[in-house]
């Protein structure tokens, strides 16, 4: 089981990936909670430097909702977690947690459901992003 769904981007600069990812998930049903800027946190606290790296915690109220009642442990991995990076080679990354290594863990009854609904959101965030930066 792969542990994310990814998508490679050439020719769209991270912000304009970022602003596409960011309005898909909307799209899909998903706000986001969090924002991490690990380039920036890992500068100021370690001086160290890295190519651009943001996790958005992005989160589908309905779909945590029913996973939470399935298993409170489910908290633990909420909400799912969508990496947009620069990859070195010129090209901006965008991954979402794959909802199935989740029911994996957690395989409460029910956990599966929503997994499998909330992989299909994501996928089709992700396939929106693609026909935007077609």
């Amino acid at each position: 089981m792969k542990l994310g769904l990814s998508r490679t981007y050439r020719g769209a600069g991270f912000d304009e990936v970022m602003a596409r990812t960011r309005a898909a998930l909307a799209a899909a049903g998903f706000g986001v909670l969090t924002e991490i800027d690990v380039q920036a946190t890992l500068r100021e606290k370690l001086d160290e430097r890295m190519e651009r790296y943001t996790i958005l915690g992005a989160c589908n109220p309905a779909l945590a909702h029913r996973a939470l009642e399935a298993t409170r442990e489910i908290g633990l991995l909420l909400p799912c977690n969508v990496v947009v990076r620069e990859n070195g080679a010129g090209e901006t990354v965008v991954e979402a947690i794959n909802p199935a290594v989740m029911a994996e863990v957690a395989p409460a009854a029910g956990v599966s459901e929503v997994a499998g609904e909330a992989a299909e959101l994501l996928e089709s965030a992700l396939n929106a992003v693609d026909r935007e930066l077609a």
